[in-house]
This record gives C-alpha cells, structure tokens and sequence, in this order.
C-alpha cells in the first residue's frame, strides 16, 4: 500500500491551512507552519489564481490528507455516501469520523490520527469486546469501544493514564476515564465535525 514518507509539515503548508498531523507540536510556535506558511517548493511563495477546479480539488486533497485515506478508499467513501438518503457531502465525513482510527482520535486515546491507526493496527483496542485491527472499521451507534485488557499496563497506556486529559470529545462520543472506553451515543452529523471542510466543493468535483 502506497504511504507519504516526506515531512508531514509540508502537506500543511502545501494547503495553506493547519491540517493537524502531528499532535501536540501542532500547537506549538515551533510548529513549521508558523515560521513558513508558503506553499514547499522555489515558487511556493508566489502569488497563483486558482481555478474553481484547483480550490476543488485542493479541498478533496486537505480531506484526504486530514483523515489519512488514499484516492481509491477515498473515492469509495464518496460513492457510498451518494448512495445514501440525505445530504452526500455530510454523509461522505459522517463515514470518515467513524473509522476507528479516527474514533479513537476522538476519543483522545492518540494525539493524531496517524498515530491512532498505528495503535488500532497494532490490536490495542477492542470493539464490543471483540478484538479489531483494522483502521477503516466502521463504528456504528452503540458500539464501545475499549483499550485491549492486556495492553492497559503498557509503556503507551500509563503514561496516557499518568498525564491529565484535555481533548474535547465530541458530544456524539462517550468517554469513560476510568475504563480507558468510549461509546457512540449517537451517529455524527454535520454540526458535531469541527473539520474546516467545505465537502460541497469535494461533490462538485466528483459530480463532473
């Protein structure tokens, strides 16, 4: 599977936006962004019109790279929020937030998300008990979601227990401190995704 190896700070400066890849430094005045927000490359400071395609298409690059997801995987995301009732645009993030990575973001288990695939890669958590491995799992209402019992000592998860947690868990989202868990109470809609996303341009690109 195809992975982006270079420097994370770069797709930030490349969208002219913080797209939050890397936790805690993202905050920080040491973040690149804030010392260089051009786009990378000799001409990333100069001024370009883009075309209603380019913002379009920049909008659909930020998305994928904010979540973490490939064009193929992306594209599926697209075509099954098309299919379904309502709103396509709301459906497609509405698939994104429940990808279990993402849910255990959410839940403040990672500092970002890449970090919270490699922790539901590694079998950390579990889903309704049932041990899950798989990053683009799809939560559903009512699922809980919980650290692995035999992952609970480790180096990771003590640390995690020692330090006070701050992330703002969304209100579609449960957590349970003392259990290291987390429940959907609910499907997330749009006013629940504090994302900077216009999807309406993502439909209109894909509806060309």
């Amino acid at each position: 599977m195809a992975k982006y190896t270079d420097a994370k700070c770069r797709l930030c400066r490349r969208e002219g936006c913080k797209l939050f890849l890397k936790g805690e430094k993202c905050y920080k005045t040491s973040c690149p962004f804030e010392k260089r927000p051009v786009a990378p490359g000799q001409h990333g400071a100069g001024r370009h019109k883009v075309s209603e395609y380019g913002q379009q298409l920049r909008e659909k690059q930020k998305t994928k790279r904010i979540y973490g997801v490939l064009e193929k995987q992306f594209r599926g995301y697209f075509d099954a929020a098309d299919r379904m009732k309502g709103v396509t645009g709301e459906n497609m993030l509405s698939l994104l937030e429940r990808r279990l990575d993402n849910v255990v973001y959410r839940l403040g288990f990672a500092p970002s998300r890449s970090t919270a695939r490699q922790l539901v890669t590694h079998a950390h958590f579990t889903v309704n008990g049932k041990n899950v491995n798989i990053a683009s799992y799809q939560v559903k209402e009512g699922d809980v979601i919980a650290v692995k019992e035999t992952k609970r000592d480790s180096k990771y998860f003590e640390a995690f227990k020692s330090t006070e947690k701050t992330t703002n868990v969304p209100k579609w989202l449960e957590y349970d401190a003392e259990k290291l868990a987390g429940k959907v109470v609910a499907l997330p809609k749009r006013e629940d995704i504090d994302s900077q996303i216009q999807e309406y341009m993502i439909v209109e690109l894909y509806s060309r």
